[in-house]
């Protein structure tokens, strides 16, 4: 039997392809400029972008926890893996995000599987569930698109922050028991931002559950990074707001902010939270002490606007297209993806590190180096990786 030998041809396939590509390992700490794989490189590839991953009060708060309540939580929440750190954590994101009630999740993955999949669901009637619908932004983040297809719910795509396009599927599908539109609030790939104010007034209109993926929002907009709900003032009207603790807040883990009952609903219902052993004690208590950071330095979060201003500005100066990028995410689109990977490798051995996006991450004919920017890049390094763009873009005929 030919068993997994199968795998061989396709990873054959990829280097053939030119997009073949090795997990980077860095060594020490996550720094804006740091070692990977043995090379000095400006690190223009981490979601750290408030430098929180190494902030001296997260470090103090993780090892004073695990000192107090040792490594690990012992079980899933719902049996007796929850310690009062836990319950404090929810409680601060809670009051961070201004809504009545949060629930952490180990990741930010199983947040949205588990929120999408128990909302879709009728534990009374099963067969209303294929009834229902729900809407999503046709460059949604893969992990909303895996708790869709958890659902037997009906899926409709409208056209990228496309209110009009929105609006025809509404119009559509409006006789549905059920309806939730899902959004990013940020998207990943291309830095731009979603519309939630208009997705609401649409959402107000035809009864429809709100809910947004704010992976990339959380820590980056809004009044000290509370987030894209709060950047459009939303507080109270949105419905489900996910965000993570693994990027801007420098942790691990995701989270669900909203109404008590639906925090309450998806500890009963949301299987990710019911079979998954609950963080470490340290981890939960260097998230509180990042929710704390957030509004005593706000200096980092206008840093990190600030250093993505002039980035972005630079890179357009130069020639290169960045896209849409509103936020410190800023693709630099190249199209072609063995072309794209060659820039990325290229500009690594140049000290520059940019990481190549090919698809299925991106669309066909969209790849990019995507970068990040943060707060504790300085000027100099900055300086140095416009430089280097310039260097092999020119060299590669990019620009």
């Amino acid at each position: 039997m030919p068993g997994l030998d199968f795998l061989q041809d396709e990873l054959d396939d990829y280097r053939k392809r030119g997009i073949y590509n090795k997990v980077k390992v860095v060594s020490g700490e996550q720094l804006p400029t740091c070692i990977v794989d043995g090379r000095k490189v400006v690190n223009l590839s981490s979601n750290n972008y408030l430098g929180l991953a190494t902030h001296p009060k997260l470090k103090k708060a993780m090892i004073e926890a695990t000192e107090k309540w040792g490594v690990g939580a012992g079980a899933v929440r719902p049996i007796i893996g929850t310690m009062e750190i836990h319950v404090e954590l929810d409680k601060k994101l809670a009051a961070f995000k201004k809504v009545e009630s949060a629930l952490v999740f180990v990741a930010g993955i199983a947040a949205n599987r588990g929120v999408i999949q128990a909302v879709l669901s009728n534990q009374r009637n099963k067969d209303e569930e294929g009834q229902y619908v729900v809407i999503s932004d046709e460059l949604n983040h893969a992990s909303i698109i895996d708790g869709v297809r958890l659902t037997k719910a009906k899926r409709a795509i409208y056209k990228h922050c496309d209110m009009t396009d929105l609006a025809r599927v509404l119009e559509e599908v409006k006789s549905a028991p059920r309806i939730m539109i899902i959004t990013d609030g940020v998207f990943s790939m291309d830095g731009d931002i979603a519309p939630l104010d208009k997705i609401y007034e649409l959402a107000k209109k035809y009864g429809a559950i709100t809910m947004v993926d704010d992976a990339h929002g959380e820590g980056v907009l809004g009044k000290n990074g509370r987030g894209t709900v709060d950047h459009f003032n939303l507080h109270g009207k949105w419905d489900i707001d996910m965000g993570t603790l693994s990027k801007a807040l420098g942790c691990l883990g995701g989270y669900i902010a909203g109404s008590k009952n639906l925090t309450e609903y998806l500890i009963h219902q949301a299987r990710p939270f019911l079979f998954s052993t609950a963080h470490p004690p340290g981890v939960a208590a260097a998230c509180i002490a990042a929710l704390e950071v957030l509004d005593e330095e706000p200096e980092r979060h206008k840093q990190m606007w600030d250093n993505s201003q002039f980035f972005k500005e630079g890179l357009t100066k130069i020639g290169f297209n960045t896209g849409r990028s509103q936020t410190p995410i800023t693709p630099i689109i190249i199209g072609d993806e063995a072309k794209a990977m060659e820039f990325s490798r290229k500009l690594y051995e140049e000290g520059v590190l940019g990481v190549g996006i090919i698809f299925p991450t991106v669309a066909r004919g969209t790849a990019r180096v995507r970068t990040i920017v943060t707060a504790t890049h300085t000027r100099k390094e900055l300086e140095f990786a416009l430089d280097k763009f310039e260097k092999v873009g020119k060299i590669m005929g990019i620009i």
